[in-house]
């Protein structure tokens, strides 16, 4: 009788496995092709590639690398990424415990009373009769209940559901360092950029300054002129008034110069103060060639581009556990400790009592909760798919673009200096002719005011070769190591 029973339990347990693992399993999106990345940058192949290079060795004035080194340890920004890198941690650390036994200790200590008119009531009534037990084991009217021991819950992860969950935490883990990283790029070639920022101002003050007590001399010229009748008085209000013009762009140099030490002030995470630099710094010469390597290396070597990657595989493994949801689940739980009605037996080996069951469970009502679920998470996957071809796509183009920007800087450069050079000698040109009354002050206004814009626009060229430098370091993925 016991084992037909038996037969009939184990056949009703099929039967159920059966009923919750009837329907076909569900399939993943149809999720969208990448487009593959070119073999090389503008038909120009180079195996090696200047993103590997320590910044350190990129960058090489001191000043720069102090001020760097400063923001690596102080910036806020920085700083909160650390703790999204801890709380990346922390998830981690939860699901690597995921298909793992849980075990708890307790003790609890209760006391109850059952009704005359209930089954328990006339049982516990009815044993305490009985000539099978001895006087400390019958049941008393206000029963206690003393209990200590272990309690074990398990989820046996037989299908993997758990093990794409503890997947999706190392990805997003790895995503948000790679996040760090990327902050840490974006950072060094802010800090840079606005440091080059700095002596560009400077040297345009300086030019602006000797253009200023050039205008001032020749101020006197024209005074001494008028004087002798060879001038008259609106040639002298031409002169202060492009001397106050000079002036007044000396101030807004002045001013840009404050607001940019306290930009690199902020980034460095402290109050405004001067920012020390060496102008001369703009004299030396910039790199004459950058290595670009090849377009796969920026998928190892952009953190924003292997943080996209890390994404794509967070959200393909939580797809994959959200299908895995819809199959039954298999749970183990169990007891062990003492238990007695007694506290007299509390410890007592006699006391000891366990439990152990194990069920598989699979969902039924709520499934089209799951199929939500499994419907988002596909649609996430396919985003972060989307976003990591973005990613890769811009990656591409800014290195592609800085590429153009340096090969065409270097040729405006070479104009611009030619045009400086001109311009330079027919200041001296005019001033001379002026003196002998062969130009007019208009000629030498003109002549300076040409002068100072080309020479200024010199210096802009000059800081955008900088910033192109800076730019194309950051377009390859460098500055994290």
């Amino acid at each position: 009788m016991m084992l037909k029973t038996k037969y009939q339990i184990l056949a009703l347990g099929m039967l159920i496995f059966g009923l919750f693992t009837h329907c076909k399993p569900l399939q993943s999106f149809q999720q969208p092709s990448l487009k593959a990345l070119p073999e090389s940058f503008q038909s120009k192949k180079d195996s090696t590639n200047d993103a590997v290079v320590n910044w350190k060795s990129y960058f090489t004035d001191e000043t720069l690398i102090g001020l760097i080194d400063t923001a690596l340890t102080n910036n806020i920004d920085l700083l909160m990424t650390l703790q999204k890198i801890e709380m990346a941690q922390q998830q981690l650390n939860f699901a690597k415990v995921l298909g793992k036994p849980f075990v708890s200790a307790g003790v609890s200590v209760g006391q109850k009373r059952f009704g005359k008119y209930t089954m328990d009531g006339v049982g516990n009534y009815d044993t305490n009769f009985s000539n099978n037990i001895t006087d400390d084991q019958k049941i008393p009217e206000h029963l206690p209940d003393f209990n200590i021991g272990l309690q074990s819950s398990w989820e046996v992860d037989i299908w993997g559901k758990l093990r794409n969950k503890k997947m999706a935490a190392i990805a997003r883990y790895l995503a948000s360092v790679e996040g760090k990283n990327w902050i840490i790029t974006n950072l060094i070639s802010e800090i840079s950029a606005s440091y080059y920022s700095l002596i560009a101002l400077d040297n345009e003050l300086d030019i602006i300054k000797e253009t200023r007590n050039l205008q001032l001399n020749q101020l006197q010229i024209i005074k001494a002129q008028k004087e002798a009748g060879y001038a008259n008085e609106l040639a002298v209000k031409q002169f202060e008034s492009r001397i106050l013009n000079t002036r007044s762009l000396e101030v807004e140099i002045l001013q840009s110069i404050v607001e940019i030490e306290n930009k690199i002030n902020f980034l460095l995470a402290r109050y405004p103060q001067p920012i020390y630099r060496d102008k001369l710094q703009f004299t030396k010469p910039l790199p004459t060639q950058i290595r670009m390597g090849i377009p796969t290396q920026l998928l190892r070597n952009r953190p924003d581009v292997k943080k996209a990657e890390y994404e794509v595989m967070a959200a393909k493994a939580d797809v994959e556990a959200a299908r895995l949801a819809f199959y039954p689940s298999l749970n183990i739980n169990a007891n062990l400790g003492f238990q007695t009605f007694n506290p007299a037996y509390v410890v007592s080996p006699q006391s000891i009592a366990y439990n152990l069951l194990g069920g598989l469970s699979a969902p039924v009502i709520n499934r089209k909760g799951l199929n939500a679920d499994f419907g988002m998470a596909n649609a996430i996957q396919t985003e972060a798919l989307y976003n990591y071809q973005k990613s890769i796509i811009g990656a591409y183009t800014e290195v592609y673009n800085e590429m153009s920007n340096i090969k065409n800087l270097n040729l405006i450069q070479d104009l611009k200096s030619q045009e400086v050079s001109i311009l330079t000698e027919s200041i001296v040109t005019s001033t001379d002719l002026f003196k002998t009354g062969r130009a007019t002050y208009l000629e030498v206004l003109i002549t300076q005011t040409n002068a100072l814009q080309a020479r200024i626009e010199l210096i802009n060229v000059k800081k955008q070769q900088y910033d192109a430098v800076v730019n194309i370091y950051k377009a390859l993925g460098g500055g994290w190591r």
